[in-house]
């Protein structure tokens, strides 16, 4: 289905490119895939945009596999163009889910994307062009033609984890035929600075070279707050033959950025706000730090205009370190106010290496119509990782107690503790664990997509995964290895009483080896036990009921088993099972001629099923009500604002729900000038009503303090 446009609002896939002078300059837009079916022309004169209709097309590598029709994949989907990027101002993933129904941000201990989808957490549900990309770190967006977000059932597709969903970064690729360049600078109103550009160049007719670069030097409200993030990823796109596209890519990126785990709870369970400007932490042993090469390659061949085939191969070798103290214990009775400190550093060494491949086939038998997906993935992982507690001189282990004041009477691991004594910290002392794991795992699937009536559409597969682990134990010497093979069914039911309206429920199980999300070990009990397992039911309705606007609502029931922190120690997992209910609802597109909005609610219940104290509790982070809107208005051909709003009902920081992060509000605004065709100024403003707020938190004590007031101004460009 293709849908019709305007000047105003192009849509791509329920995303909405609200500024036509950025629109203008993306190439992507006029690119590689115009002549896909199902792209429409549009001519203003003065210049030509393509848009590819409403389709995740399979040989751009996004989530789906197939050239499905967004209206026709059963379940939510929430895309994240290139446009909406450059002007919403975003610099994160954590900023996206912000904006999106059903999904919140965890703190991620201050080092990593941590994600809540529909209330189960995720540090490993992340793939870059559909491959897996599972080490714990903030990723950059400076390389991204756009991020998906799927919520649901997405375990053919996707293997191990994905329970609530999955978050798929699309990297820009070269685009054949054309030379040209883009670029931003900004800085915002804490000091940081950040510079970004993109440059394609045709060497030939069927070889196209393209770099992306990045470069921010980080800064915010918190005190010691720093940092620098550099990506660097060239591209080659090269035509071997009509039908025959090979990419290659490779990445670098080179962080390094202070850990702020915010600030503890009082008796009453909260944050507490006179704490607002205190950093619990070290200024010189909280710190991150990754180094990491990414090579990929892609290749497509059309076998037949109804058979094609995808074949990637991608090998990432990253080198990460994070070191912190953090508040893990506040006793508010105290006078004058103390605070014990625990804390940590881990090292990761990992390579992983994935091999995948996709058929894709669309035949007919008889009057139905079949699009069948035939995948097979191979995985094989080494990763290294150990950790040193804290070692204090004063108290020979892990934990010591300062007075609290601004700062903390700590910097370079020596300090005066709360009695006056000096001490000091150790990280070479301690060993809390040291595991070499390596990795294995085999995966074939098949689907199914039926169309038997033009009103009525099935999808069936199933996906059979290997999963081999060999874990040491280094300290003790101890090996040990477990395999485990699991079949994840999926199943769906498309209605389609209209062409531009479809009505479906879905059906998935998926699976988390006892291993981890990040392959922590599998000593002690974890030896003996089954993968979790996970079971996701999901209905819902897709109505794109005017021009340019377009309603997705959902329902869903998840049941899940997942380590999470534990509520006593929260650097130990503890396995929780819970139950999880909810409703999603999302509007996108354009309400009148300039006036374009993007909007999301989510209701979230859920109680815990597996514990053995008291009943009926409420698994953690997971709010009631989450609501955001986005609305951009084009007052001219060259002026453009926008504002909106995202809200959080109150949720548990912990399993024992005696710690609750407050609810909150925070309103946002922008507004863009077109200076000439070239050119675009623009502003981007962050809770401007100044609210204090705490938008996520990783343990009881640890509640992160949300950024005041601040803007950031960019100018953008391209040649």
């Amino acid at each position: 289905m293709i849908h019709k446009i305007s000047r105003t609002a192009l849509m791509l896939g329920g995303a909405i490119f609200a500024f036509p002078a950025l629109a203008e300059s993306t190439p992507e837009n006029t690119g590689s895939g115009a002549a896909e079916a199902g792209s429409e022309v549009v001519d203003y004169g003065d210049r030509e945009i393509t848009v590819r209709g409403d389709v995740l097309y399979s040989d751009q590598l996004n989530s789906v596999k197939t050239p499905t029709p967004i209206i026709d994949v059963p379940q939510s989907v929430t895309i994240t163009t290139q446009e909406d990027i450059l002007q919403r101002g975003f610099t994160s993933i954590g900023q996206i889910v912000d904006y999106t129904p059903g999904v919140s941000n965890s703190q991620g201990e201050g080092h990593r994307d941590a994600i809540v989808f529909r209330g189960v957490r995720s540090t490993a549900d992340f793939f870059i062009d559909g491959i897996r990309d599972d080490v714990q770190y903030y990723r950059g967006l400076y390389n991204l033609e756009q991020v998906e977000i799927l919520r649901g059932p997405n375990a053919l597709l996707f293997g191990r984890g994905g329970t609530g969903g999955i978050v798929n970064r699309v990297t820009k690729k070269g685009v054949l035929g054309e030379t040209f360049g883009n670029g931003q600078i900004a800085i915002d109103t804490f000091g940081e600075f950040s510079v970004q550009g993109d440059l394609n160049l045709a060497a030939s007719e069927a070889v196209a070279l393209r770099v992306n670069a990045s470069y921010e030097s980080l800064n915010n409200h918190r005190d010691f707050y720093d940092g620098e993030r550099i990506g660097f990823n060239p591209t080659a796109r090269i035509e071997l033959d009509q039908g025959t596209v090979l990419d290659l890519s490779y990445e670098y990126a080179n962080h390094d950025r202070f850990i702020d785990r915010g600030v503890p709870t009082g008796t009453d369970g909260r944050p507490v706000e006179a704490f607002e400007n205190i950093v619990f932490g070290d200024p010189d042993q909280n710190f991150a730090t990754l180094e990491a090469h990414l090579f990929r390659a892609n290749l497509q061949h059309e076998f037949s205009s109804e058979v094609k085939g995808v074949f990637s191969a991608f090998y990432g070798d990253y080198d990460k370190v994070y070191a912190n103290q953090y508040a893990s214990d506040y006793d508010q009775a105290n006078t004058p106010d103390v605070v014990t400190l625990d804390g940590y550093i881990d090292n990761t060494q990992r390579q992983n290496l994935l091999l995948s491949a996709n058929l894709v086939g669309e035949f007919a038998t008889g009057a139905v119509e079949h699009t069948l997906l035939f995948g097979a993935e191979y995985i094989s992982t080494s990763s290294d990782q150990d950790r040193f507690n804290s070692f204090w001189s004063t108290t020979q282990d892990d934990n010591e107690v300062f007075a609290i004041t601004r700062p903390l009477n700590l910097a370079r691991g020596v300090g005066i503790n709360a009695l006056g004594q000096t001490t000091t910290n150790d990280f070479t002392a301690d060993l809390n664990d040291f595991t070499q794991v390596e990795i294995d795992v085999l995966s074939i699937y098949i689907q199914d997509e039926i169309k038997l009536t033009d009103w009525l559409n099935l999808v069936v597969g199933g996906r059979f995964d290997s999963f081999d682990i060999e874990v040491l134990n280094v300290p003790a010497g101890e090996l040990r290895t477990r395999r485990d093979e699991e079949f994840s069914p999926r199943g769906g039911l498309i209605l389609k009483p209209a062409e531009n309206v479809s009505i479906y429920a879905s059906y998935s199980q998926s699976f988390l080896p006892r291993s981890g999300e990040q392959f922590d070990n599998i000593n002690g009990d974890n030896d003996a036990l089954e993968p979790d397992t996970f079971t996701n039911l999901e209905a819902g309705l897709k109505w794109d009921f005017a021009q340019g606007l377009s309603l997705t609502t959902a329902i869903f029931e998840i049941e899940q088993s997942s380590p999470q922190p534990s509520d006593n120690d929260p650097e130990t997992l503890d396995v929780i099972d819970s139950r999880v209910q909810g409703f999603e609802l999302q509007l996108q597109g354009e309400i009148t001629n300039g006036w374009s909005i993007s909007a999301g609610y989510s209701f979230l219940d859920g109680e815990q099923v597996n514990r053995t104290g008291p009943t009926g509790l409420r698994p953690r982070e997971l709010p009631e009500n989450m609501f955001s809107i986005w609305n951009n208005i084009e007052v001219t051909d060259r002026l453009g604002v926008g504002f909106g709003l995202t809200h959080q009902d109150e949720s548990f920081i912990d399993n024992s729900n005696t710690a609750v992060l407050p609810a909150y509000t925070r309103i946002d605004a922008a507004a863009y000038y077109d200076i000439s065709d070239r050119f675009r100024v623009q502003v981007n403003i962050e809770n401007v009503t100044d609210t204090l707020y705490f938008p996520n938190s990783h343990a009881a004590h640890q509640a992160s303090v949300g950024a005041p007031l601040n803007a950031r101004f960019a100018l953008t460009g391209r040649f």
